[in-house]
């Protein structure tokens, strides 16, 4: 099998060693997403909503450039910096995810990479028959 290595440019894929998506067969895994513009700027300072729907929109633009959609996501994995806001991360998750139901894990931590960042979400798909 051939392994798909799917990248969002950043000069932090280089130095720490990682894509932002790898695709094997028919898995793909998507690497903890923060909410950085291509300037590497954060989106929604203060908002932990508004860095939730930026982040989710950021994974399926990686997931469809695996061949796959929002809708072979089978986990995800929702990381929030101690004054992130629980609440509304889960509303905008399930706004996307609502139907499709993935396995899901929740937790708070320390903090994340940056004191702007109020969430990072990481995701695993199956890509369907549909979908490729």
């Amino acid at each position: 099998m051939e392994r798909q290595k799917i990248s969002s440019g950043t000069e932090y894929e280089a130095i720490a060693g990682y894509s932002r998506a790898v695709r094997l067969g028919d898995v793909v895994h998507v690497s903890g997403t923060t909410a950085t513009d291509g300037a590497n700027a954060v989106v929604g300072i203060g908002d932990s909503a508004a860095q939730t729907d930026f982040i989710i929109r950021k994974i399926e633009r990686a997931l469809q450039e695996a061949g796959a959609q929002l809708s072979d996501v089978m986990r995800t994995r929702v990381y929030l910096a101690p004054k992130a806001d629980w609440e509304a991360v889960a509303r905008v998750h399930g706004e996307y995810f609502g139907a499709i139901r993935p396995a899901n894990t929740l937790l708070y931590v320390q903090a994340l990479v940056g004191d702007d960042y109020l969430v990072e979400i990481e995701a695993e798909a199956i890509v369907t028959s549909a979908a490729t």
